[in-house]
């Protein structure tokens, strides 16, 4: 029975330094992405258009659409007394108004604001 606890603790041991030792190549990559002769150009043109895309039709008839639905479905939610899916569907109702405003200001990206 010792023996078996010892095979045991041994193997736990070895698996913690192999996820440990894993770790560590990981996260190395990420530190050395940031020297100086490791930079990469990205061009984020076809990511901002598709973003602009997608805004666009949050802002106009379909954004419309969502927040009547939802918030129809908030007030037969609280008329229920679900007031908890009434507050999600406000929620819903509200970040389909003003999704763009919110990606301008965590972003900070000039390309997503019209």
């Amino acid at each position: 029975m010792a023996y078996q606890n010892r095979i045991r603790c041994l193997s736990q041991s070895l698996l913690m330094l192999t996820g440990v030792a894993i770790l560590a190549l990981g996260l190395s990559h990420g530190l050395l992405a940031q020297q100086d002769g490791l930079t990469i150009q990205y061009n984020d043109v076809r990511f901002a258009e598709a973003s602009n895309a997608i805004l666009s039709y949050l802002e106009g008839s379909f954004g419309a659409l969502i927040m009547v639905v939802a918030g129809l479905i908030a007030i037969i939610s609280a008329a229920f007394g679900q007031y908890r899916a009434a507050m999600g569907c406000l929620i819903i109702a509200v970040g389909a108004f003003i999704l763009r405003s919110f990606i301008g200001t965590f972003f900070n990206d000039g390309n997503i604001m019209p």
